[in-house]
């Protein structure tokens, strides 16, 4: 509106300049037509400049309207993105709340377990050394029994039972007299017990078994004797039909001719590879008999050895001086007994027991006395 009106005055102030100027060149009398002529052309120009800033009005109007509508779809969109961006920044934000609620609730369920543990670590460290003594102590006379009734360690076990009389004096505690007393009279009972040299007697075993290849095969042959009075029994088996054979034609045979021996020279009384056999059986009961040793089975430990004591004296020379000193050792080892008589239970193991029921594992039961006050 601004422009359509600097316009018409633009062309208002034009006009009366164009009369002035018509009316100085030409004759007066045609100044009232020519007046005329150009306030219709002024018109006419005013009209079409009003039109066209009209036009140009509304078409800036229509782009700027269009522009609107997009700035308001955009805008639009706008609040969409950021409505939803919100939605779920406040379900990530809830999430997290409810995560982190969680981990507050364990973390104050584990400070409360710690509190708590604490509480019973303080009420026992009043009393700390006396008690860590009493377990030590307790621990010991347990030691001390499975080294005596499982590998019949006595040297072992009284050792063990002294450190723990031992602990018990350090505590300083009258109160402990009667376990200490009782701890005493194990030791006691433990040192009357008698002791097995079971590494002498493995030792002995293995020496043995060393000294068999040494013994001689003995020889039983009379010499007035027939060679093969021995030979006359028929076998059972099947297999040994050809010897059955020999032997029955030897005996067929018994009455027209007999052999007998009339040199010194000693017949072994068995075959070369069941000579090797035999040896090596008495090697394997030996090996027996050393293995029942730290396992203390005297049953299965006096069997091998009167075993290998028959296998000698059947089948080597007794007069030999070796199989004469290997059938003492053997006769010497039989009578050794591997098993030992300890006691069948520790007098002071259940009075320890009730001591670490009463003063430790009760102590660590009970809440501690800040947790009953507070909960009064």
């Amino acid at each position: 509106m601004t422009e359509h009106k600097d316009a018409s005055a633009s062309i208002e102030e034009t006009t009366p300049a164009v009369e002035t100027s018509l009316a100085e060149k030409k004759p007066p009398r045609k100044t009232k037509n020519t007046s005329t002529a150009l306030a219709v052309l002024a018109i006419a120009i005013a009209l079409a400049v009003g039109a066209g800033l009209y036009i140009h009005g509304k078409q800036q109007a229509d782009r700027q309207a269009a522009a609107s509508e997009a700035l308001a779809s955009q805008l639009s969109d706008l609040q969409q993105q950021a409505a939803s961006d919100k939605k779920a920044l406040m379900q990530q934000l809830t999430a997290q709340t409810d995560a982190l609620n969680t981990a507050r609730q364990q973390q104050a369920a584990t400070s409360q377990q710690l509190d708590e543990l604490k509480r019973k670590v303080a009420t026992i460290s009043g009393n700390d050394a006396k008690t860590w003594l009493l377990a030590q102590a307790d621990y010991l006379v347990k030691l001390a029994g499975r080294k005596l009734w499982s590998d019949q360690d006595v040297i072992t076990a009284a050792a063990l039972l002294k450190t723990a009389d031992a602990s018990l004096g350090d505590m300083n505690d009258p109160s402990l007299i009667d376990v200490r007393r009782a701890l005493n009279q194990d030791i006691s009972n433990l040192s009357a017990v008698s002791q097995i040299d079971y590494d002498g007697i493995t030792l002995k075993l293995n020496q043995l078994s060393n000294g068999v290849d040494n013994l001689r095969i003995a020889d039983r042959d009379d010499d007035n004797a027939p060679m093969d009075a021995d030979s006359g029994e028929l076998s059972s088996s099947l297999r040994e039909w050809r010897q059955n054979l020999v032997k029955s034609w030897h005996n067929f045979m018994d009455d027209f001719i007999t052999v007998r021996r009339r040199d010194t020279t000693a017949e072994p009384l068995l075959a070369p590879n069941q000579d090797v056999y035999l040896r090596e059986n008495i090697r394997s009961r030996l090996l027996i008999a050393a293995q029942a040793v730290p396992r203390h089975q005297d049953e299965i430990y006096k069997q091998s050895i009167d075993t290998v004591s028959a296998w000698v004296r059947a089948w080597f020379d007794a007069n030999d001086p070796a199989t004469k000193a290997f059938l003492s050792q053997l006769d010497e080892l039989s009578q050794q007994s591997i098993s030992m008589e300890v006691p069948d239970a520790l007098a002071s193991q259940p009075m320890l027991d009730k001591l670490m029921q009463t003063r430790v594992r009760n102590l660590l039961a009970q809440p501690a006395a800040g947790q009953q006050q507070q909960g009064e």
